[in-house]
């Protein structure tokens, strides 16, 4: 199990930019885990938006591709989602979720067994 807490969340405006953080428990092969990235509107189904695999290999969801970044401190026990050219329909919870992978595909179409409480984003027009 991985324990995982949220920060930076927050409301900007139309065009602004936030970086959200996601603090991991110490756990070990981080290269055999899969983190990533989702986000549920409200009325709406969560969405995977980004992730990342042990060695470094991301992918995006198409609404957030050019504008959200997703990246790890040396360290990999502190998960980063960059934010710019923000939208209103940005607006949502934002999850960071880990699970392992083992040699296998890090998607955000992966079931994943560890989420943090969530950080609101809200991004006025």
């Amino acid at each position: 199990q991985v324990q995982l807490v949220e920060s930076g969340g927050g409301s900007v405006q139309t065009g602004g930019s936030l970086r959200l953080s996601c603090a991991a428990s110490e756990y070990s092969y981080r290269r055999y885990w899969c983190m990533a990235w989702f986000r549920q509107a409200a009325g709406k189904e969560r969405e995977g938006i980004a992730s990342i695999d042990g060695a470094g290999t991301t992918t995006y969801a198409d609404s957030v591709k050019g504008r959200f970044t997703i990246s790890e401190e040396n360290a990999k026990t502190t998960l980063y989602l960059q934010m710019t050219s923000l939208k209103p329909e940005d607006t949502a919870m934002y999850y960071c979720a880990a699970t392992w992978v083992g040699h296998s595909y890090c998607d955000t179409y992966r079931t994943f067994d560890n989420w943090g409480q969530g950080t609101q984003v809200t991004v006025s027009s």
